[in-house]
């Protein structure tokens, strides 16, 4: 899970594009960065390790000229961790292009011997978002042409599909010639399109989140569609085809749960009122299974459960307190790349208000329980502060599977729920007891909002993959995504 966004104007982007990374910065809080293209076909490009605002200062953004450019808020999934994982990344033939993804390629290892060995090309980095980007570069240079349509761009996009597995929101800058973002054909990461009226042409903006288009002045046209390529010219015209021969609607519903912001529209679906939604179906369950509950007071652990706990206090008519005082300058765990560090950030990050738990039976709601420590940890917090009871609930179901598709899940065996019953996992984290969505309930959550779509991807609650999986791949991934091994990797990086 990254954050990408684009913007085509008449004028200067750089700044607008910076405000938008700030928007998108719970979307990825390892590095960022920002590519520009002006009208003298110069690229300009600042990227680097740590927050949006600690990555460009006043110098930077001076030097960061152009009428249309991409950023990206990276959250590291595959590849290693450092300043030559940043993005946007940059290939020079053909053009110049400059690249930002959203997402996993399942097969960029079998891709990248390929880029090697067939096509003679040099990787520098481990990184999947390096391999998308060579693919697309040489889909694009078999066109040969020196000025390229939007017909040859968009054919070395449907190569492009046809040769990528996984999962892609995609933007690039091509030098010269204009701006272009694609998705993969599963729609599964997303992204969409927004408008602005300028004094002679129209401007846009293309992103992961609508959340910062009014902000900006920009009104939202559409989702970009599963499998389909949007092209502007450098002059503000802009194209779109279909590239896929068999699109489908597949978003992520974690970008429900979890990521994304409660004021942002994922393919027509709002996020706050499928939260909402949750905070029901979790309302209605407890009725069903403990109908004579002595629940006190129900509390949501910030920020992703506030509004799914808010209405399961409203269904259940019981008090809602917000007992935890979050710090806003500690960034979130969830997205934090190694176990130690978030099991440190938990006691920085939330300050306890002891009235609203002394003496009391407590209902504390969470977004999701993934390793289940920080969920242990805010227990005896409460527990401390003096709950006689604490009850925990989860808005979405038991996570039990690898993710493939662009969220940093840790290595099956450290998912609290892939080896528990669901007893097992309360009396793990020390809950009286634990309920947890149902995920018929949380899919009906979320398709109320656009009833069109037919299938999530919810692999991390059953194991079912949409996209074809290379022999070894997930016993490959089980291995890399160990925190062990993620920082031995980080430190032999460090001594290069």
């Amino acid at each position: 899970m990254c954050g990408i966004v684009g913007i085509s104007a008449e004028t200067n982007v750089a700044a607008e594009i910076y405000d938008s990374l700030l928007m998108l910065q719970h979307r990825g809080q390892d590095a960022a960065g920002i590519s520009v293209c002006n009208n003298d076909d110069q690229l300009n490009s600042r990227k680097s390790m740590g927050y949006v605002r600690d990555v460009f200062q006043q110098r930077h953004m001076e030097k960061l000229v152009g009428n249309y450019g991409i950023g990206h808020v990276r959250y590291p999934t595959a590849g290693g961790a450092g300043k030559e994982f940043a993005q946007p990344m940059y290939v020079n033939s053909p053009y110049g292009i400059s690249l930002v993804h959203n997402g996993n390629l399942t097969n960029s290892k079998q891709l990248g011997n390929e880029l090697f060995h067939a096509e003679m090309r040099d990787l520098q980095t481990d990184s999947d978002s390096e391999v998308l980007l060579n693919i697309f570069a040489h889909e694009l240079g078999k066109q040969r042409e020196i000025y390229p349509s939007e017909k040859h761009i968009f054919k070395a996009v449907a190569k492009t599909h046809i040769r990528c597995d996984g999962a892609y929101a995609v933007l690039a800058l091509i030098n010269g010639h204009g701006m272009l973002a694609f998705r993969d054909c599963n729609g599964i990461r997303p992204l969409s399109i927004g408008i602005r009226k300028g004094k002679s042409r129209d401007d846009y903006i293309i992103s992961s989140e609508d959340a910062l288009y009014i902000p900006l002045g920009f009104k939202k046209l559409r989702d970009v569609e599963p499998g389909e390529a949007i092209y502007i010219d450098k002059n503000g015209t802009m194209f779109s085809q279909q590239c896929s021969d068999d699109p489908k609607r597949r978003p992520c519903i974690f970008e429900y749960v979890y990521f994304s912001r409660p004021d942002s529209k994922i393919d027509e679906i709002s996020v706050y009122k499928s939260r909402m939604r949750m905070g029901t179906k979790l309302a209605r369950q407890i009725k069903k299974i403990r109908p004579y509950h002595d629940i006190d007071v129900v509390i949501p652990i910030p920020d992703s459960s506030v509004t799914a706990a808010h209405q399961l206090a409203v269904d259940l008519d019981v008090p809602y307190r917000e007992g935890f005082v979050k710090n806003r300058y500690i960034g979130r765990t969830f997205i934090m790349p190694y176990q130690e560090e978030r099991k440190k950030s938990v006691r920085r990050k939330l300050n306890i208000l002891d009235l609203e738990f002394e003496g009391k039976n407590v209902l504390l709601v969470d977004d999701s329980i993934v390793r289940g420590t920080t969920s242990k940890k805010i227990i005896e917090m409460a527990r401390e502060a003096g709950a006689k009871k604490v009850y925990f609930a989860s808005a979405a179901p038991a996570i039990k599977y690898q993710n493939l598709y662009g969220i940093d899940m840790p290595a099956t065996s450290e998912l609290i729920a892939s080896n528990k019953s669901h007893d097992e996992v309360a009396s793990e984290i020390n809950a009286d007891w634990l309920i947890y969505q149902t995920l018929e309930d949380l899919i009906d959550s979320v398709r109320e909002g656009n009833p069109e779509i037919k299938e999530f991807e919810t692999s991390i609650f059953t194991g079912d993959y949409f996209t074809p999986l290379i022999e070894n791949y997930l016993e490959e991934l089980e291995i890399s995504r160990k925190d062990e091994l993620k920082m031995q990797r980080e430190k032999a990086q460090a001594k290069r």
